[in-house]
């Protein structure tokens, strides 16, 4: 059987399989992107695919202490777009 590998949000702190969640990475030039790949390089944190964890990550700021660089609001917008399908 194989090992489905998990990954936590860093916004509920839920353990979650990794294809469940959506990868934003701070590149090597410090810009912010939607990792869809999951292979991009860079600084990268986990949020769950769902509007509620953006906004507790956009509130508690826990998506730019993990990738350790302030956020824009739009890269929060980009990201909304991206879950919403």
């Amino acid at each position: 059987m194989k090992k489905i590998p998990m990954r936590k949000c860093v916004a509920t702190q839920e353990q979650c399989p990794k294809k469940e969640l959506l990868r934003i990475v701070r590149t090597p030039d410090g810009s912010i992107e939607v990792d869809t790949t999951g292979k991009m390089n860079g600084r990268g944190a986990y949020l769950k695919k769902d509007v509620a964890a953006l906004e507790i990550a956009k509130k508690k700021g826990s998506l730019a202490k993990a990738l350790e660089c302030t956020i824009s609001d739009e890269v929060y917008d980009k990201i909304s777009e991206v879950i919403r399908g």
